[in-house]
């Protein structure tokens, strides 16, 4: 998948509509339209990066900030306290169906383990 047809690259040029909970110059927050929790929050860059592998070591700040903004929406939601778990899914065995990193933030009941 290119940055041409990519649904969350249509999403940051708000091209597609979506439950935006964050947004500044570098990563953007919306709700999941498929949500496995109560509360489920997509994290992405604004920068198109196809998979985890693809990620540059120039980039590794920018994956420390979609964590950190993780945090930060679940403090906003309430669930920093009660517990929260983020994912990564790379490549399509992992369940990546979107190929632009995203972290996924669950929350908001008791998760278990292991996930699937």
């Amino acid at each position: 998948m290119t940055e041409t047809n990519c649904i969350f690259c249509s999403i940051i040029k708000k091209e597609i509509p979506s439950k935006i909970v964050y947004e500044d110059e570098e990563v953007m927050a919306f709700e999941d339209i498929n949500p496995a929790a109560p509360v489920h929050i997509l994290i992405i860059p604004k920068q198109h990066i196809a998979t985890l592998n693809d990620l540059k070591e120039t980039e590794e700040k920018l994956a420390g900030k979609l964590l950190k903004t993780a945090a930060l929406i679940a403090k906003d939601k309430k669930i920093d306290q009660t517990g929260y778990r983020t994912i990564f899914n790379t490549n399509a065995n992992a369940g990546q169906v979107v190929f632009h990193i995203h972290l996924h933030l669950l929350g908001g009941r008791k998760l278990t383990w292991p996930p699937g």
